[in-house]
């Protein structure tokens, strides 16, 4: 295969992941000051969250599986437009206050919001066993750049009005959408070029859990996305109880904890997994996240927020490219798009579980609740991390060809 092609693609997964977060970032930290200004609450802004990520656990294992049958483009293609339409809906309801449309909003969002496996599932197309987990650590690196920039950019923009950042979100959705319609590569010949039988089995859950390592990895990413939404819920509540920051204090944080998240991504995993082992630094990963969701619970003050925030992105730096690579790995070629589907819909099953859980313990226990139930997530994380110590991850087949 041509490097040029594999670096073309790369570059593009990694604008169009950029592209796409940017607009999420824009958005998810002032989620519940928007809730609030429509007459919600915390618990509103939790089932908010919920909604979103109920329609992505449905979707999600389905647009993999044609992902798989059809190609990594036309999926990537649906999804981005779904994004711009639900981005524009958003302003929508941010213009005439109305909550129903904001719901639906997140109800289209999360039902297209199959992109991310989609590109994953590209990268993973194009490298080996040895450049994986370095191309899924670009993925995470547009991701990481993306919470860096939406948060701030969403703070300026807040002031010329609540419909200016989703509206941004859903230009930045655009032109992620023309990127990927004029310059992207197919890098998955559809089932039906390949001359494959009709009848290949889809990928069921039980399928991925008889699968050797598959199950604990979906069981990894459920408990990491759990300690996330946590995170994304109420860390904003709990730096307005406690210190009253408003809306730029806590884009800042977001923006921080997606700074170090991009650096580890872009310039630190490729060089780590090279020297350390994938299921090793899945630990390492999981106690800095478990770290700085104790230290937030136990925040007495703004710098014990910011230190905490360092370490949820150093964790999150590391765990998002390395499950994505393990599930990969484990997956085989063939299979690869419907069982990153598949782990793309536990983590969706942990943001419909955690927001709701999040707004509970914040209403009933306080702001710091959320976070140590996080932590202790984070915790059994680390367990089952540990689990996978004694596996090797299957090399994948060398990739076939692309076509323009």
């Amino acid at each position: 295969m041509p490097r040029n092609v594999q670096r073309r693609v790369r570059a593009l997964v990694f604008v169009t992941v950029f592209l796409d977060l940017v607009g999420f970032g824009l958005i998810i930290p002032l989620l519940p000051f928007y809730v609030e200004s429509m007459g919600g609450t915390a618990t509103t802004a939790g089932v908010l969250l919920a909604l979103f990520s109920f329609a992505q656990l449905v979707a999600s294992p389905v647009l993999g599986r044609l992902s798989d049958r059809v190609g990594r483009r036309p999926v990537i293609l649906l999804s981005l437009l779904g994004n711009a339409i639900s981005m524009a809906l958003f302003a929508y309801s941010t213009h005439v206050q109305w909550l129903p449309w904001l719901f639906a909003s997140r109800l289209l969002a999360g039902a297209t919001a199959g992109n991310l496996a989609a590109c994953q599932a590209a990268v993973a197309d194009v490298t080996d066993e040895r450049g994986r987990a370095a191309g899924m650590g670009l993925v995470g690196a547009g991701i990481g750049l993306g919470m860096v920039l939406g948060p701030v950019i969403g703070s300026l923009l807040h002031v010329h009005g609540a419909w200016a950042p989703p509206l941004a979100g859903a230009v930045m959705a655009a032109a992620a959408m023309l990127g990927v319609l004029f310059f992207f590569p197919e890098t998955h010949r559809p089932q039906a070029e390949r001359h494959e039988e009709q009848g290949r089995p889809r990928v069921r859950l039980a399928d991925v859990l008889a699968r050797p390592g598959l199950g604990a990895v979906l069981a990894l990413t459920f408990l990491v996305f759990i300690g996330m939404t946590n995170l994304q819920v109420s860390l904003g509540l709990l730096a307005q109880a406690r210190f009253g920051w408003g809306e730029l204090e806590i884009g800042r944080l977001f923006a921080l904890m997606g700074l170090v998240t991009f650096v580890l991504q872009a310039f630190v995993i490729g060089w780590l997994t090279r020297r350390v082992r994938d299921t090793t630094l899945v630990l390492v990963g999981a106690a800095c996240m478990g770290t700085g969701l104790t230290c937030i619970a136990a925040a007495s003050h703004g710098a014990m927020l910011v230190l905490a925030m360092v370490l949820v992105g150093s964790g999150t730096g590391l765990l998002q490219p390395l499950m994505a690579s393990l599930a990969s790995g484990f997956a085989g070629r063939e299979l690869r798009g419907g069982v990153l589907g598949v782990v793309q819909s536990a983590g969706g099953l942990a943001r419909v579980v955690g927001p709701v859980w999040s707004g509970f313990l914040y209403s009933r226990l306080g702001p710091g609740a959320p976070f140590t139930s996080g932590a202790v997530a984070a915790g059994v994380a680390l367990l089952v991390g540990a689990s996978l110590l004694r596996r090797r991850v299957p090399d994948a087949p060398p990739p076939s060809s692309l076509k323009v």
